[in-house]
């Protein structure tokens, strides 16, 4: 019978179950009320997704680099504190009726500070929780909850605005997010060693360093971002390909974009049983060969015109990949030294959340083009390199998780 994670390690986990549960009730719900009370249009709807993005572009290194140098405890609580506040003004810009697009805008940014530093602080602050044979469990953990609220959030949102209209919405995130912050205000984080003043310029430099010259990080950081700039291309061509070619109505589009939160949950789920069952180096290529699949299922769509097996497609993309967000989490904690983890974590933030719009604007530039179809087979192809990127590596030789570094 597994050793149960320790109690800090639970305070944790439903920080993060709040967290980021608040976080996508109101993701889905802004852009909702965007519409709904302001008439936005694409072009509204896409500079508030844009201004989002913003924070993990420009703050996730800064973030990173505080995250190793104070207490990641109190730098989650504080990026928490910020998400609520913004929440707060969300909900009081709704009662109010001050709504504006411009405002929407500035408090998803604010919220987003908040995002980017929980993000990168929490899979710095695990290690510290939990042994180094439970790091996995920990991560399956942290991942099921973001799975769970990512497939659940934006149904709830929906549900919330349509029913009771947006302030509902909102109340809930707020909740959801003072929650998160009681949680972490009772979290224990063991004491670190205090690190000699040194140029930030110089730590941001080291952190990068260690990223690309180490033999299981630099495949593993080229493959996510061959996996992103892939899955935007494929999420710019797919609902009017779903429409126009698969003859799908708004509401079947739905579902089958819904089987990717299902896959997710799934993968969570199973993440565990994958590791356990293989060796390490093959658990972490598990989620790259998995997308293939989910590729060229969705490809297959071409000559079998069926949502169901656009549904299929989906849940392949959403379990395969969680399972290689933990497993990859895991060996990232294991090989990085603990004053380093900060700044490692926003590196492959970073890169990943850059890789997203250069996927978007190809599969924009390619669908126009030559149509959706084109974008599903370059999607394929760019998922098919980024599995190679993986197995070529030296990971397919690991088979236990590397000692931890000092």
């Amino acid at each position: 019978m597994p050793v149960q994670l320790p109690r800090p390690f639970h305070a944790l986990a439903g920080a993060n179950l709040a967290a980021q549960s608040a976080e996508q009730l109101s993701l889905a719900a802004v852009p909702l009320v965007a519409v709904l009370a302001l008439g936005a249009g694409p072009g509204e709807i896409g500079m508030l997704a844009a201004v989002q993005a913003l924070p993990f572009l420009l703050l996730a290194i800064p973030l990173g680099l505080a995250a190793d140098r104070m207490s990641r405890r109190r730098l989650m609580l504080w990026a928490e504190v910020l998400r609520a506040v913004s929440l707060v003004a969300l909900l009081a810009m709704v009662l109010a009726g001050e709504l504006s697009i411009a405002g929407l805008a500035l408090l998803g940014f604010i919220g987003a500070v908040g995002t980017v530093g929980f993000s990168v602080a929490a899979p710095a602050l695990v290690p510290a929780l939990v042994a180094r044979e439970q790091l996995a469990r920990a991560n399956a953990r942290l991942e099921l909850a973001r799975s769970a609220a990512f497939a659940g959030g934006p149904a709830l949102a929906g549900a919330l605005v349509a029913w009771t209209g947006a302030s509902a919405a909102f109340v809930l995130a707020v909740m959801l997010s003072f929650a998160a912050v009681a949680l972490l205000w009772r979290l224990h984080e063991p004491p670190r060693a205090t690190l000699p003043p040194r140029h930030p310029l110089l730590e941001i430099r080291d952190g990068a360093q260690f990223v690309w010259r180490h033999e299981f990080l630099r495949p593993m950081l080229l493959t996510g971002v061959a996996w992103n700039v892939s899955w935007f291309v494929l999420q710019a061509a797919y609902v009017p390909y779903a429409v126009r070619v698969l003859g799908l109505s708004a509401q079947a589009v739905g579902m089958t974009l819904g089987c990717y939160g299902a896959g997710m949950v799934l993968g969570a789920l199973l993440a565990s049983r994958v590791v356990a069952g293989m060796p390490f180096g093959r658990a972490i290529q598990f989620g790259p060969a998995v997308s293939v699949l989910a590729a060229f299922t969705m490809v297959a769509t071409l000559w079998l015109p069926s949502a169901i097996l656009a549904g299929v497609a989906f849940l392949l993309f959403g379990a395969g990949p969680i399972v290689w967000t933990i497993t990859s989490t895991t060996l990232r904690q294991s090989v990085t030294a603990s004053s380093m983890l900060g700044r490692v974590s926003s590196v492959f933030l970073t890169v990943n959340t850059g890789a997203r719009p250069v996927g978007a604007v190809l599969g924009a530039v390619v669908g126009t083009a030559w149509g959706e179809a084109a974008c599903l087979w370059l999607a394929a192809a760019g998922f098919a390199l980024q599995a190679a990127l993986i197995f070529a590596s030296s990971l397919a030789t690991l088979r236990l998780l590397p000692q931890p570094a000092h």
